[in-house]
């Protein structure tokens, strides 16, 4: 193993790219984007890898190239989307693909053996450049991850990526990365074929210059997938190397693709058209298609709205929650879980997991408290089990959260979490306890989705430490976090749960405290007008498939099946009371709980969970329940119009009162909160979209035929007059 030192730079430290080369002859570029804490290839880091690579292939001094990073934690997270803004054509972004194309093939080309060095995230363009490199070596850091989620900005990959990624793992494997985006953690990516050898980042270096050695003399082009045994190459062999067999796989992946995009994202389409375009013609062929598909999908309106969601959650990060420059979050060494359900364990798993602070979680019975702990216990098993982490990092993670009936341990906390029944004297007992039982700066924080903060608060001898954290079911995967300040909530208390939310790996937005909040304020008014379409005759099923076509992951009513309709109902005389008729709920409800349907937990709700269905097929007996005469006579497009206006509505009236910060923020919460369809932007950016002239004709005409419920937002009718759009920036 080579131990010789580096030496001599041969470039400006300010470089986002520098040149060493090391006494064996082994030259190293080393990629660091100055003042950025991830690297990505921009148009200056491009243009500093060519050079470099020039200055290498012209030295016959040189036996190998390594790319390694200056940054712990990032080798490079992807392209400078930044690039594509400026861009005013598809051909002028095609370009773009051309030249990193180029660049990418410079590097299989070299001559001599090139191997990335990979620690941190590896994604999108940084993939692409490692899969250019003869060998790749990452580190077994739980921050290296590898993948291509263009797909998730609309877009494909476009520097080569869609031809060399079947050529490492197979057609599958390839697809399912790139039509997903997923990431891939190293010790599945070596098994797939994509990496060489998974090691610590002390030795990554050393091995990757083994493999320098090992590949002198025989470097060569994107290789096969990787042998397997004999029966997974002859299965490889008949899915993926004779034209018969591949077609089958392209058209079960188009088949698997249309069930999930509904038709409405280009991207994966075209992914599929150029991979397998790449496979049967040819390379060359398949780059071609590759920079021009790359071209078109940047300029469709899909593409554009997702890299705006881009922007603002990249914006968001930065973001504290307050706007005073000079407040800062508290560090939080410990936290405490109150409730031990469902929300509580969940809660306790993501501050263990993902923020790595040590929970104390209580519950008032031994068998909830071990329910929880099991809870916990199971989410770790299921990481170990997908090779997500070890099993010493599993054990790590678990023996964060201890468990306890009582307060011992809560004194030194610096925040607790209350997850209890939604039952006001509850909470202010919980308040009184945590007071007694706690430091008098503790952040208590609740996680209620239907009480005011400000009436929690009231019970409180310290209300500017009380803040609203609602989180959304199932907490593992949901991720979005409202932050509900009342005007007592310290700032600081503000800005130190955004950054524990954000630890958590949430997506915090701050909202003003009110019945509702802001998600579940915009839910109901979508779904509180199905059910008023329900009740005039439209069929439940033909309701949520014109909303599953829209865009949305499932219907109102499948929604309300799997949340319970229960819950609902309980939400809904809260905001009928803060907010009149245009809240008042619908009778149906109120009919469906007295017959016991409370949704998929009680086994029946407005589908049949028993038998074959398994919640696949409406049941029946609801039309005659509700007295109803399904018909499918509306047209989907009018089912869309009268449920999606009411949520556009309320989201206007929302940002009119300063529930939400911006319409950015709106925009992010309805979209990680309640599934808002992405590729439409959001409610505001999909307001700006139809144009607010539009949007305002379409709500005066309901609002004459059904309603005042369909009343116009006062800032939808003031910016239409105006000609003005919510993301004044677009």
């Amino acid at each position: 193993m080579a131990t010789q030192q580096e030496k001599g730079t041969a470039t400006d430290s300010a470089e986002p790219m520098t040149l060493e080369i090391r006494d064996d002859g082994i030259a190293v570029i080393t990629i660091d984007c100055p003042g950025e804490a991830q690297n990505t290839l921009g148009e200056a880091v491009m243009e500093s890898a060519r050079k470099h690579l020039a200055d290498v292939t012209r030295r016959k001094d040189i036996k190998g190239l390594i790319f390694r990073s200056a940054k712990p934690g990032s080798f490079i997270a992807g392209a400078d989307i930044r690039m594509l803004q400026r861009c005013g054509s598809a051909q002028e972004v095609s370009e773009l693909s051309r030249a990193g194309q180029r660049a990418f093939d410079q590097i299989e080309d070299a001559g001599i053996p090139v191997v990335a060095a990979v620690d941190g995230a590896c994604l999108g363009g940084g993939l692409e450049l490692a899969m250019a490199c003869h060998a790749r070596v990452c580190t077994d850091s739980e921050k290296t991850v590898l993948g291509l989620p263009e797909v998730q900005l609309g877009l494909l990959p476009g520097s080569g990526g869609t031809q060399r990624l079947p050529r490492y793992v197979g057609i599958p494997a390839a697809l399912d990365m790139m039509m997903t985006g997923k990431h891939v953690r190293p010790g599945k990516a070596r098994r797939m074929g994509l990496v060489d050898d998974v090691v610590p980042a002390s030795i990554v270096m050393d091995v990757a210059v083994e493999q320098i050695n090992r590949l002198q003399g025989r470097h060569r082009r994107a290789r096969e997938p990787g042998a397997g045994s004999t029966m997974e190459r002859v299965t490889r062999w008949a899915l993926e190397k004779n034209p018969l067999g591949r077609s089958v796989v392209f058209k079960q992946a188009e088949k698997q693709m249309l069930a999930q995009t509904k038709g409405n994202y280009p991207a994966p389409k075209r992914i599929l058209e150029v991979v397998e375009a790449g496979l049967s013609q040819g390379m060359r062929k398949g780059l071609e298609l590759e920079a021009k598909a790359f071209g078109e999908l940047a300029m469709t309106p899909e593409a554009r709205q997702l890299m705006g969601l881009y922007f603002a959650t990249t914006a968001m990060k930065k973001d504290t929650g307050v706007s005073d420059p000079k407040v800062t979050p508290r560090e939080v060494h410990r936290v405490g879980v109150l409730g031990a359900g469902l929300m509580g364990a969940g809660i306790s798993y993501v501050t263990a997991d993902k923020a790595g602070i040590p929970v104390r979680l209580k519950d008032v019975k031994p068998e909830g408290l071990s329910a929880g702990m099991k809870h916990v216990h199971d989410e770790v098993t299921k990481k170990v089990k997908r090779k997500s982490i070890s099993a010493i990092e599993g054990d790590i993670i678990a023996r964060r959260v201890t468990g306890t009936l009582d307060f011992s341990g809560f004194r030194n906390l610096d925040m607790v979490i209350e997850a209890v029944f939604e039952k006001l004297d509850l909470k202010h007992q919980m308040i009184r306890d945590i007071e007694a039982n706690c430091r008098e700066d503790t952040i208590f924080a609740t996680n209620t989705s239907s009480i005011p903060i400000t009436d929690i608060a009231g019970g409180a001898k310290r209300p500017e430490n009380v803040i609203g954290m609602h989180y959304f079911s199932p907490v593992e995967k949901m991720p979005l976090l409202e932050v509900i300040a009342t005007d007592r909530t310290a700032p600081e208390v503000i800005a130190t749960v955004v950054d524990v939310g954000r630890k958590q790996g949430k997506t915090p937005i701050v909202v003003k405290d009110g019945a509702g909040f802001y998600v579940n304020r915009i839910l109901s008014p979508y779904i509180n007008e199905a059910m008023h379409l329900l009740g005039s005759g439209v069929a439940i099923d033909r309701i949520d498939k014109a909303l599953v076509q829209f865009g949305f992951p499932v219907g109102p009513f499948k929604l309300l099946d799997e949340v319970g309709i229960d819950i609902s109902a309980h939400v809904a005389p809260i905001l009928h009371e803060a907010f009149g008729e245009r809240m008042k709920p619908v009778s149906e409800a109120g009919k469906m709980i007295d017959d016991g349907r409370l949704g998929k937990k009680a086994g029946k709700g407005f589908y049949d969970y028993s038998g074959k269905s398994s919640g696949k097929d409406v049941d029946e007996a609801v039309y005659k329940l509700l007295g109803v005469e399904p018909t499918g006579s509306m047209k989907p497009e009018e089912i869309v119009d009268r449920t999606v206006l009411m949520m556009l509505n309320e989201a206007a009236i929302c940002y009119q009162e300063g529930l939400i910060r911006s319409a950015r923020d709106g925009d992010i919460g309805a979209v990680f909160g309640i599934g808002f369809p992405p590729f439409r932007g959001g409610p505001f950016r999909y307001m700006d979209s139809l144009g607010l002239d539009t949007v305002l004709k379409k709500l005066e005409t309901h609002h004459q035929n059904q309603g005042e419920r369909y009343a116009p937002a006062r800032i939808i009718s003031e910016m239409a007059e105006k000609g003005e759009r919510f993301h004044k920036e677009d």
